[in-house]
């Protein structure tokens, strides 16, 4: 079997350098030999994502616009950090608190993924948090026009099957936060 080898960088060079965005060109040479000068690497925010759960085994959702699609999506409370001024948890609680009005005492990590490696850099950060609770109003940005929803837990799979709940990292959290669960609830609480 042949061993697979990372790509070698010839050159980089900063060709969109905004706040909201940010583009890398690199000129890179493939194992094969095969130089390609225009590679492009989307230099991303992290990303905190929780999957917080009522009392009442409700799971918070958000419901907002997404531009670059068009369209309205159900998805997790979430939104982007530098690791540099918090934590990925600190993050996800804050997210959790400003998009719906809702708090947790106590979250658990449940993974870390790549969203799509090919072009992107950063890692989305899943988080569970059980028996949250509603404190106050929402606090948005001026570009967020959110609408809370909740939504049973034992629905949550069919509105995926059906497409209501379609944007990859909600789902990722959602399989691998009631996967915890239902492990933990069948070990005795143990992991």
């Amino acid at each position: 079997m042949q061993k697979l080898k990372k790509w070698t960088i010839l050159k980089s060079k900063m060709v969109l350098d905004h706040p909201w965005c940010k583009v890398r060109k690199d000129e890179i040479e493939l194992p094969n030999g095969t130089v390609i000068d225009d590679y492009f690497v989307n230099l991303k925010p992290e990303v905190a994502l929780i999957l917080p759960i009522t009392s009442n085994q409700e799971i918070v959702f958000v419901r907002q616009y997404r531009h670059a699609v068009g369209e309205f999506f159900i998805e997790l409370p979430a939104g982007s950090f530098d690791p540099k001024q918090e934590s990925a948890e600190v993050a996800a609680i804050r997210e959790l608190v400003e998009e719906t009005g809702y708090i947790t005492q106590q979250v658990r990590k449940i993974a870390t993924l790549y969203d799509k490696p090919s072009k992107d850099t950063n890692q989305i950060h899943l988080f569970l948090a059980e028996n949250v609770i509603e404190v106050r109003e929402q606090q948005l940005d001026i570009t967020e026009e959110i609408e809370v929803i909740l939504i049973p837990v034992e629905t949550v799979l069919e509105k995926i099957a059906q497409g209501e709940i379609a944007v990859a990292g909600s789902v990722a959290a959602l399989f691998l936060g009631l996967n915890f669960l239902n492990a933990s609830k069948y070990s005795g609480g143990r992991k």
